[in-house]
């Protein structure tokens, strides 16, 4: 594990969220018999992590300023460091009791990415990474998968939900890497999604309409396990364009070739 006094305040922050977040789940199993259902609990249950996380962070680092998926952009004094934060990744999960979600925490300075955090609360498994310093899962070392063949590897991708996104040219680009890859899934919560990626869990991932907040934290986390993080054309920019592709250099080379084959379709 990371003991900076960055990553110090970061886990602090993270751990408080959590309790909250973990005790709220442990309602949502009684909630979904009941007539109302558990949404405005859950909705509930992501503001006021979202309160801790940013009453933590300020107290400890006054001035920074916030993205944050519930209150959108706080501009603090400092405008060279940014905080982006989710403090309920997959909370459709979360809403049916389904114990793979996390809390989300990346730092960006001076345009860079310089540390990240994910959190699950019920797993109790917390991947951390700073810029120089590697990535870890509690204080296991971090490493991207060496596999280096598609029909190897296991893809993992996000879908557009109703009324979002366009749903035939997933569907297009989700066939050019099926025919691939040996296996594909899909698991609802972006910013687990790139920390498996760290972790060598999956080899490849690509989702497109995130926001910072999904992809910050993971795309370090990533990147200090020696992976690969890009826009899905190969270039710089998925914090500006909301799409991502990660893996190892190999296979997300492969990926982002497999993309623009669907593209072009």
């Amino acid at each position: 594990m990371i003991r900076t006094p960055l990553m110090n305040v970061m886990t602090a922050a993270a751990m408080k969220a959590a309790r909250g977040l973990k005790r709220d789940f442990g309602e949502v199993a009684m909630l979904q018999v009941s007539r109302k259902g558990p949404a405005d609990f859950v909705s509930a249950a992501d503001k006021k992590s979202e309160k801790v996380l940013f009453e933590e962070l300020s107290k400890a680092r006054p001035g920074y300023s916030f993205k944050m998926e519930e209150s959108g952009v706080v501009e603090g004094r400092d405008k060279t460091h940014v905080w982006h934060i989710d403090p309920l990744d997959g909370t459709t999960n979360f809403l049916h009791g389904i114990p793979h979600f996390a809390i989300s925490i990346g730092l960006e300075r001076d345009g860079q990415l310089v540390a990240g955090l994910v959190y699950n609360p019920v797993t109790d498994e917390m991947y951390v990474a700073e810029k120089g310093q590697g990535a870890y899962l509690n204080n296991q070392r971090l490493r991207v998968a060496q596999r280096t063949v598609l029909n190897e590897a296991v893809a993992v991708c996000g879908m557009p939900n109703i009324g979002r996104g366009d749903h035939k040219q997933f569907l297009s680009e989700a066939a050019q890497v099926m025919a691939q890859a040996a296996g594909m899934r899909r698991f609802g919560a972006a910013a687990l999604d790139l920390a498996y990626i760290a972790a060598g869990r999956f080899d490849i991932y690509w989702e497109r309409q995130l926001s910072t907040w999904d992809m910050a934290a993971g795309a370090v986390l990533v990147r200090e396990a020696g992976g690969y993080v890009s826009d899905i054309t190969g270039h710089a920019g998925f914090m500006e364009s909301g799409n991502v592709a990660a893996g190892n250099e190999t296979l997300q080379k492969e990926l982002i070739a497999l993309i623009r084959k669907a593209q072009a379709a």
